[in-house]
């Protein structure tokens, strides 16, 4: 038996392949899968199972172009009814690859059709080894049941039983393989490590140490941020199965005058992906603003709508199909354009852009500082973020709320926003002037720059690099 592990930054997603001597499988694949099928060519195995351990929420699986390029089946819980062609697993069940056997529990709790597959390698003994565990149990913490609102008390009542009556019956040496790690939206505080054991998570992770089923319901119940808008649709689409990334759209290299008569389809929309700094410069009127470098896909598929068109401003091509490959793997499939030459090229051919005033940390609190100079400060951050320190007289509106918040704030005044760096401010910035706030600042550095500055206390939130984006989503 050999388990390979893959981890994808940003949305902290862990797929896996375990292998034998001729024959693998691909646990919990992600979309782009050329990377499973060159190791598998390195291992000398061919991909003959692919296992879904539910339907996952925060990203598109490659079940779907893994099957086709390879003829592996696909392996899915049968209570997610799903649409595409596949073996459908239920308690009790049974997988067999070569000496390893893979038991499948039913565990419910993080979503209605979880499936958890205990492995066993029985070329060394008839104890389990480990436990391809999805999104039920993490590193320190535990699926959350809340992405179902109308059922997520029921949820977590499931989870409390899938914990208690089923994985914590295994022996403390079985080790946990889970789906994702810190930074994932999918639990509220996993730790760093990528797997853990029963054993361990027994003694420290801080949701199994609740035994009491109703107080384990009310904590995770309660005081959880909404989840972001492509958590229903990517489940659905999961369950469904995919469009193969080879029936997408190409992304077209367009000439200024092309990509201007583009945007006026009202089925399009510009996206620029570049710094904030850049962007703040100048852009071109009414366009999205999404860090590439940062929390790029928990954004695009948070706020970009996937029933449009859309172009990219960036730095460069390469860039470009860089952002394109990460709104794939968040369901946001129509990347159709990108400006060639950048926003340069735009400038040179005469077409209309617009900026964002920016401010520094030090000029803000001299404003702020200055009764005679009012102003109305948003504080786009989480509201966790906020809660544990923020600037006096601020109101918190997190960035993706401003899409329909934006009426509570007043056109005819200056508009300062901050985050904890300066690019969320920038998101938020460029949905204030899509509906058309004309005097709109973005605070460069944040609460991270301003706390560095002296006038507030550190955000223990923000800094906590390895911590989990339901509380620290930075992009």
């Amino acid at each position: 038996m050999l388990l390979k592990h893959y981890f994808l930054e940003k949305i902290a997603h862990s797929s896996y392949i375990l292998a034998g001597k001729q024959t693998c499988a691909v646990i919990d694949p992600r979309r782009d899968i050329d990377h499973y099928i060159n190791e598998a060519r390195d291992l000398g195995v061919t991909i003959t199972h692919i296992l879904e351990t539910h339907l996952h929420a925060d990203f598109i699986s490659g079940h779907m172009d893994l099957a086709a390029k390879t003829g592996a089946k696909i392996y899915a819980p049968k209570s997610g009814n799903c649409k595409f062609e596949h073996i459908p697993v239920s308690e009790g069940d049974t997988i067999n690859i070569e000496d390893m056997r893979l038991d499948v529990l039913e565990t419910p709790g993080h979503t209605p059709e979880h499936v958890v597959y205990v492995v066993t390698d029985r070329s060394r003994g008839e104890s389990p080894i480990g436990a391809f565990v999805g999104d039920v149990l993490f590193v320190g913490d535990v699926g959350r049941p809340d992405l179902f609102p109308d059922i997520a008390s029921e949820l977590a009542g499931k989870l409390f039983d899938s914990l208690h009556d089923k994985l914590l019956k295994f022996p403390d040496y079985c080790e946990v393989y889970p789906a994702h790690g810190a930074g994932s939206l999918c639990g509220r505080s996993m730790g760093a490590k990528w797997t853990s054991t029963i054993g361990y998570e027994r003694r420290h992770n801080s949701s199994l140490q609740i035994k009491e089923k109703k107080e384990f319901v009310r904590t995770l119940t309660s005081n959880m941020p909404p989840a972001p808008d492509h958590f229903s649709r990517c489940s659905d689409i999961n369950r469904r199965g995919p469009a193969l990334v080879s029936q997408l759209p190409a992304l077209e290299e367009l000439r200024p005058i092309d990509f201007f008569n583009r945007m006026q389809d009202p089925g399009s929309l510009v996206l620029d992906v570049r710094n904030y700094a850049a962007f703040a410069g100048f852009h071109i009127s009414e366009s999205w603003h999404l860090d590439l470098k940062g929390n790029f896909p928990t954004f695009t598929g948070w706020v970009m709508p996937a029933d449009r068109d859309i172009l990219l401003v960036a730095d460069s091509f390469q860039e470009a199909v860089t952002a394109r490959l990460w709104a794939h793997r968040v369901g946001v499939d129509r990347v159709t354009g990108y400006l060639n030459g950048g926003m340069v090229a735009w400038a040179n051919d005469g077409y209309q852009i617009d900026h964002v005033h920016l401010i520094s940390t030090e000029n803000l609190y001299k404003r702020i500082s200055n009764s005679a100079y009012p102003l109305l400060l948003v504080d786009v951050r989480m509201p966790l973020e906020f809660s544990d320190t923020h600037i006096k007289g601020a109101i918190n509106i997190p960035a993706p709320e401003l899409r329909f918040r934006y009426k509570e704030l007043h056109q005819d005044k200056p508009v300062y926003l901050i985050c904890s760096t300066g690019n969320r401010s920038s998101l938020a910035a460029s949905i204030l002037k899509q509906h058309g706030f004309k005097e709109v600042y973005n605070v460069a550095g944040g609460m991270t720059g301003y706390s560095a500055a002296g006038h507030v206390k550190q955000c223990n939130v923000c800094i906590n690099t390895h911590g989990p984006r339901l509380t620290n989503i930075s992009l």
